[in-house]
């Protein structure tokens, strides 16, 4: 009975975080951001790219933390001609530890200090035999134990952001999605084997999301006395190049009735990661457009978030 409940409950609030109200904050209320450094993940493309291009608009010092050096060039030309401010390449590869830990030190060489880190890149449902690097699922390894592992290494530069910030903050904002409802995490699919390849594409992703919210509620709880505050967020259903998976009938009709502009999925990590009045929600699940709600109880439970806390620690040391 419990378990139908919550699985309910949490049906409930995919479908409404897929229709949201009007969004009552806009782009135009971000403060001004001189004298800030924000690095934004995957910032050559979709959400990244549109978080990015307000980020400039309000003068932010800002880094693309991209893979593909010839992909994120074309972008920050693109963000150049519209808001005649540059983005810095920053270059990630999150599929790989060693690759993470090079980025975070060729960033920490440049900067002393971090302000706002956008944890926005991800993948979604990429063919089953893709692994990382370091041979976890793909979407595992990419979304939950590189950001982990980045921002872990960053947390240096991200406690002087917060010692030289007027309101003695900086901030982490995850990227996670309405599929982090989906499952809880089955820790036994981590790795290939049988039963991550009987799992099926969609779950693992869910699980995926959902980890970044329980990383994102870990990093509240333990780095908030140090100024470092943390948020993972549900950016909304969106027409993104996350859904290259699909074929073009289905692509069409996910934009025709299902999916938002881009541009609208910036708007709540923007929030989280800028306004003053999202100080008071530190380690939150924050839903379209820009309001503050709740993901499934795993994220806030306490004996789950020190599992994960370890088991990440444990494939991050020595790398």
């Amino acid at each position: 009975m419990g378990a139908a409940l919550s699985m309910t409950r949490y049906g409930i609030a995919t479908i409404n975080q897929a229709m949201p109200p009007k969004p009552k904050f806009s782009t135009d209320q971000i403060p001004d951001l001189t004298g800030k450094v924000v690095i934004v993940t995957g910032g050559n493309a979709g959400v990244g790219k549109e978080t990015i291009k307000a980020l400039l608009e309000h003068n932010a010092k800002v880094y693309m933390a991209s893979r593909s050096f010839d992909k994120a060039k074309a972008a920050i030309e693109d963000l150049k001609a519209a808001t005649g401010k540059e983005a810095l390449f920053l270059q990630l590869d999150l599929s790989s530890l060693s690759a993470v830990r090079k980025s975070a030190e060729e960033f920490l060489s440049k900067e002393k200090e971090l302000h706002i880190l956008f944890n926005n890149a991800g993948v979604m449902r990429p063919p089953i035999d893709q692994l990382s690097e370091d041979g976890y699922d793909l979407q595992w390894g990419t979304n939950v134990i590189g950001h982990f592992f980045f921002t872990y290494l960053l947390l240096p530069a991200l406690t002087a952001g917060a010692r030289s910030s007027p309101d003695s903050y900086s901030r982490v904002v995850h990227t996670s999605s309405s599929a982090a409802y989906a499952c809880g995490i089955d820790w036994d699919t981590l790795r290939d084997g049988k039963k991550r390849r009987s799992t099926g594409d969609q779950m693992l992703y869910g699980q995926s999301k959902l980890g970044n919210a329980i990383v994102a509620h870990e990093f509240a709880k333990r780095y908030s006395d140090q100024g470092v505050l943390s948020y993972s967020c549900n950016p909304g259903n969106l027409s993104t190049d996350l859904y290259q998976w699909a074929s073009p009938r289905v692509r069409n009709f996910l934009n025709t009735y299902i999916l938002y502009p881009v541009s609208y999925g910036a708007l709540t990590q923007l929030w989280a990661g800028t306004m003053p009045e999202t100080i008071q929600y530190n380690g939150e699940f924050l839903i379209p457009w820009a309001r503050k709600g709740r993901c499934r109880d795993e994220v806030y439970d306490p004996v789950v978030g020190e599992k994960l806390w370890n088991y990440l620690l444990e494939q991050v040391k020595d790398k």
